[in-house]
């Protein structure tokens, strides 16, 4: 078991302190790959992502390396299409012979190169939301996830719906693998929470109205309505929900955790309810929390450098970087060692939750990786 403590784990002042080498990195590169959904509709997620693994390699090699080894980092823009990111996988493994692959940034991308790097055996850390993509293990045994699986959020609304007496739940889902997963989820764990789905509407991600799938549901006794999509179909949901009126919570996922998407619902926003990553949240964090460090370093990093506001989705890439580094530093450059290490992970505190892996569990968080919140005065508010 490999426990990383809190300053070795994340914080990184300097890249010094996780990988213990200032001397000038004059060996062979390590090679990484990334595969991010830079441009395309998915752009909100591989962009921030791509910055921030940019930045990751820049601090280490500005450190001297690991173990005076430079990271050479390939990232391929994947499109969020499927078959540009199976095409690109595999020439990260083929031709440019990564030791590693970060990403893909979404579900039904990452679905697509599991078996591709089963095969080739080398390890990689997706940046894609849905349960399946590291489960079951038994057959994702080279495949690992930073984000905290849409069954753990699942379950964490539910837990606070629960509480407020809601018995009786409409679901709204984006008909791509981030809302199909997430729906999933949804229609199987509520039994367990005593909730009834009254309603199950799917719609495309290019919506631009969902004021007829809303209206259905306002008829159905729904004591909550609860959307899973992510980007711009959010925003259409919690609009059209705001102007229809409808005098019900509206729940959202946690793709919804962006300070961008309460600006462009504008007022249509406020009392949406949604389960957030720590970073969404880290400027209310008190300084005793143990991810308040990690959390703080990485917003303050990532918003000085790129002048914009950071994201959850930058801070997938930035637990996936140092996850690596940890392995190469301590097993070197062996795609088996550096596997092994990433599924006995311990101790590693990451942006979203301290990461225990197990060869049971490539993931290696709760639902305590999620906070609930809700929009209070065009901002989030922690909600108990």
């Amino acid at each position: 078991m490999k426990r990383i403590g809190f300053v070795l784990a994340m914080v990184g002042v300097c890249a010094v302190t996780l990988l213990g080498s200032a001397q000038a990195a004059d060996k062979e590169p390590y090679r990484i790959g990334a595969l991010f959904a830079v441009t395309g509709p998915a752009s909100f997620l591989g962009e921030p992502e791509r910055n921030t693994a940019e930045m990751v390699k820049d601090m280490i090699n500005a450190s001297g390396g690991i173990n005076g080894h430079p990271i050479e980092l390939f990232v391929y823009d994947t499109e969020a299409n499927a078959t540009k990111t199976v095409v690109a996988a595999k020439k990260l493994i083929n031709r440019d012979r990564v030791l590693a692959i970060i990403g893909p940034s979404t579900s039904g991308t990452s679905m697509a190169v599991v078996p591709i790097v089963n095969k080739a055996e080398v390890p990689m850390i997706s940046c894609g939301a849905s349960l399946k993509i590291g489960a079951p293990v038994e057959k994702r045994k080279w495949v690992f996830k930073v984000v905290p699986g849409d069954d753990l959020a699942v379950r964490l609304m539910y837990d606070y719906m629960k509480k407020q007496g809601i018995k009786k739940a409409a679901i709204m889902s984006v008909s791509t693998g981030y809302g199909i997963s997430g729906r999933g989820q949804l229609n199987k764990l509520a039994p367990e929470y005593g909730i009834e789905i009254v309603a199950d509407e799917t719609y495309g991600p290019k919506e631009s109205d969902l004021t007829a799938q809303l209206t259905k549901i306002r008829g159905t006794g729904a004591d909550a309505i609860i959307n899973w999509s992510i980007g711009p179909p959010q925003v259409v949901v919690t609009r059209n929900w705001k102007q229809l009126g409808i005098p019900i919570p509206l729940y959202q996922s946690y793709g919804f955790g962006s300070k961008r998407n309460i600006k462009l619902a504008g007022g249509a926003a406020e009392g949406v309810i949604c389960p957030v990553s720590r970073i969404v949240i880290a400027n209310r964090l008190p300084d005793e929390d143990p991810h308040s460090p990690v959390v703080k370093r990485y917003k303050a990093l990532y918003e000085e450098k790129f002048k914009g506001e950071v994201s959850v989705f930058g801070g997938h890439a930035w637990d996936a970087m140092f996850q690596l580094a940890a392995a190469l530093k301590a097993v070197g450059p062996d795609r088996a060692r550096i596997r092994d290490y990433l599924e006995t992970l311990q101790g590693f505190v990451g942006n979203n939750s301290i990461f225990n892996r197990s060869p049971t569990d490539h993931v290696g968080l709760g639902k305590d990786a999620y906070v609930m919140v809700v929009v209070k005065d065009g901002d989030w508010a922690i909600l108990e």
